[in-house]
């Protein structure tokens, strides 16, 4: 039986908002997940039934984040006033940043890689196919990436 789609919504809508914040940080991350989940929308009645749900929305994520990358890229976003800062735990005014900033700081490989690797908890190999890599590549990626993010943060906490 396939399941109703507000139920895929319900169960990986979290983990997909997660990744969206991981890859594109928190400013673009909520229009990313509604892009996600209404392109998913339009497809999931043609999705065959064993196919791997979680994947596959990571993999529409990941078409999104890039979007939304390249549009950046091309527009100045003008602004009257500098907007609120984010913060750590969705908790408006709180103006924690560090970790969006570390992993801004990542290449776009690796950030996806750490991403999709520990947000996600996809395995290399999905990683591989979806950023058009290979699964060696994905692990040396995120393992790069963790590295790095280990370094401006020490193991324990920020350094």
């Amino acid at each position: 039986m396939v399941r109703p789609f507000e139920q895929v919504v319900a169960d990986y809508g979290p983990m997909v908002l997660r990744v969206c914040r991981a890859v594109l940080g928190p400013v673009d991350a909520e229009d990313a997940w509604s892009e996600t989940f209404l392109a998913a929308l339009k497809a999931y009645p043609e999705l065959p039934p064993d196919a791997n749900v979680e994947a596959w929305l990571v993999t529409i994520a990941h078409r999104k984040a890039i979007d939304t990358t390249r549009a950046r890229a091309r527009h100045a976003i003008p602004m009257d006033s500098p907007p609120d800062r984010p913060s750590r735990d969705g908790v408006p005014g709180d103006g924690g940043t560090e970790v969006w900033d570390a992993l801004a700081r990542l290449p776009d490989k690796q950030r996806a890689a750490v991403a999709y690797h520990y947000v996600a908890g996809l395995p290399y190999k999905e990683i591989a196919a979806i950023t058009g890599g290979s699964t060696d590549a994905a692990r040396r990626a995120a393992a790069d990436g963790m590295k790095a993010l280990r370094g401006a943060y020490g193991e324990g906490g920020k350094s």
